[in-house]
């Protein structure tokens, strides 16, 4: 019962360790086509 639930906790990490990192993704290539088209963020 106790691996199940260590199992189940480090998948639920992972995909949302996942998740954020392909959020900051996304971010960055905004960011990155947002200066090229000459928007600045300051």
């Amino acid at each position: 019962m106790k691996h199940s639930f260590l199992h189940r906790l480090m998948w639920m990490v992972l995909i949302w360790g996942g998740s954020v990192m392909a959020l900051f993704a996304v971010s960055m290539v905004f960011r990155l086509l947002m200066s090229a088209a000459g928007f600045k963020s300051h």
